[in-house]
């Protein structure tokens, strides 16, 4: 007997900068070998489509910056809360739609500030999570993204930021990297790490990407 075929949308458009197609056709085999029917949309007006949205088991969004009509925003709002999962990287999640506050609330974050330049930086991982699960501590040489988050968010990664850009050096509590949260009855996950396709090609980063997409999923 076959097992039931879960459903994937990708949402991807925005900003070229942050590669959108190049980065999701990264992990749409992966998707397709986890048992996903995977669909594409580069219209936000797939958030009004409220039948496709019910029967989608995950949203995995890159789109960077851009505005979200209420009717958009509400549709995907009440689809993640009725049980659609949501999973993203990077700008596609967190540095898009600022204006919304409501969407913004629901993901659990916002992008602020990134050095003016790539940066050396150390991911900590924080949790015990079969997201993050054989994956120890790893240095990324990219963008490092400075976070408003909610407390709420189950934070599996950290960094420090370096005082020179407003950190406040070892030994306190590190800026978000990787985070779940539930919302409703659905799952999101969110890692900033993903200005690039090479960030994302980096073994650990894929990794944790790809069980967080999965993860996320209904």
């Amino acid at each position: 007997m076959t097992a039931p075929v879960r459903q994937a949308l990708i949402v991807r458009g925005g900003w070229e900068g942050h590669a959108p197609v190049e980065t999701t056709e990264l992990f749409r085999p992966g998707l397709a070998d986890a048992g996903f029917e995977v669909t594409v949309a580069e219209d936000l007006d797939v958030y009004r489509d409220e039948a496709l949205l019910a029967r989608t088991d995950l949203v995995v969004q890159c789109w960077t910056g851009g505005t979200l009509t209420r009717q958009q925003s509400e549709g995907l709002r009440r689809a993640v809360h009725a049980g659609t999962g949501l999973a993203g990287w990077h700008g596609g999640l967190v540095a898009t739609f600022a204006d919304d506050h409501e969407y913004l609330r629901m993901v659990g974050g916002l992008f602020l500030f990134h050095p003016a330049e790539f940066v050396d930086h150390r991911v900590r991982i924080e949790a015990d999570h079969p997201i993050v699960a054989g994956i120890g501590d790893f240095t990324v040489h990219t963008e490092q993204y400075w976070m408003l988050s909610d407390a709420r968010n189950e934070v599996l990664a950290t960094t420090v930021v370096d005082p020179a850009d407003g950190g406040q050096g070892e030994g306190v509590v590190g800026m978000p990297v990787v985070w779940t949260r539930q919302w409703g009855r659905g799952r999101i996950f969110f890692s900033a790490i993903g200005h690039r396709i090479e960030d994302l090609r980096q073994p650990e980063v894929h990794t944790l990407t790809a069980r967080g997409l999965v993860w996320a999923s209904r």
